[in-house]
């Protein structure tokens, strides 16, 4: 049996779950899913106690912890890259960086059964960070590696059948600016989604059963833009 907890503050959103799964048997994933635009501090952690208590569960029965590592909200990543070490470092326990557009891929083929997906998120600046995906088996695979851009840069990877994409995420807001073939191969699109730690919790056991979990020590969220530019930001909000 493994039992994992995933957490993520990448986006307005924040969310955590837990996953249990028993050998011959049905997975058990207990969540919890709140917008709640600068509350990730004080609603993460009793989520946590939430899911676990609902659950049964002990923290030191966990097997590992994962977080959504980004990219999305500088600040949002950081505090839940901070929470899911401090609960890895304190049970000795593996932890499991997980890609927001990765587990937006896998909430929007989960619930609606979407095979191809372009999932974009508003990278503030003019840009997005972006890429794109093919769920095969119930799982996504990367079609254009994650990368952050204007949206006019943005192409389509080349396929047999240019349709059928559906757009994911808050980066679509932006689709005016998106090139016509784009808007034109996109057959819906879901600004509205976020990224769910239930999506976040089915990867990261996935992951952790390949042997590619991390010692608490290597927590590092991923920002797909350069330190420079991160760090431009942070002092303009200082100001």
């Amino acid at each position: 049996m493994s039992i994992l907890l995933a957490l993520d503050a990448s986006s307005s959103a924040c969310s955590v779950a837990l996953l249990r799964r028993r050998s011959g048997a049905d997975d058990e994933l207990i969540s919890r899913f709140a917008l709640t635009p600068r509350e990730h501090t004080r609603r993460l952690l009793p989520m946590v106690d939430e899911v676990l208590a609902e659950a049964g569960v002990r923290p030191g029965e966990l097997d590992a912890v994962a977080y959504g590592h980004g990219p999305g909200s500088f600040t949002g990543l950081r505090i839940a890259a901070g929470a899911a070490q401090g609960l890895a470092y304190g049970l000795d326990r593996p932890l499991v960086g997980i890609s927001t557009l990765a587990a937006l891929a896998l909430g929007a083929h989960r619930r609606y059964q979407f095979r191809r997906v372009v999932t974009a998120l508003d990278a503030r600046m003019g840009e997005i960070y972006v890429a794109a995906w093919q769920c095969v088996e119930g799982l996504p695979e990367p079609l254009l590696d994650e990368a952050v851009m204007a949206p006019e840069r943005l192409c389509l990877p080349v396929m047999e059948d240019d349709h059928g994409w559906v757009g994911v995420g808050s980066g679509w807001s932006l689709n005016e600016r998106m090139p016509a073939r784009v808007q034109a191969g996109v057959s819906r699109q879901l600004p509205e989604m976020e990224a769910d730690a239930a999506d976040m919790a089915l990867l990261a056991l996935q992951e952790l059963e390949a042997g590619r979990g991390q010692p608490a020590h290597l927590a590092q969220p991923v920002y797909l833009r350069n330190e420079v530019a991160w760090k431009k930001m942070d002092a303009g909000a200082a100001k």
